[in-house]
């Protein structure tokens, strides 16, 4: 939130999470709704500033991405995404 520019190159994993607001945005993000096994449940594709999504009921994590990656990287639902990073996720 309050962010001035656009992500690029980056994302924001939350966890857990089900549903998500765009308030104080200045940018439109994609989105990924993810269950426990990290399977894509639902998308949402250039979420306006100022708007709400409706809680997603399976979801467990949320996978902010700048607008566009959704259809850039060819994410669909049942889809798995895996942290490749060393780092434990949270």
């Amino acid at each position: 939130m309050f962010r001035k520019r656009p992500l690029e190159e980056e994302g924001l994993w939350i966890i857990p999470c089900n549903s998500i607001h765009m308030f104080f945005m200045n940018f439109p993000i994609d989105v990924a709704f993810l269950n426990r096994e990290q399977k894509v449940i639902k998308l949402v594709q250039d979420l306006q500033p100022w708007k709400i999504t409706s809680p997603v009921k399976q979801a467990h994590s949320v996978l902010e991405l700048p607008a566009g990656s959704i259809k850039l990287l060819g994410i669909k639902e049942g889809h798995i995404i895996r942290n490749t990073r060393k780092e434990p996720v949270l």
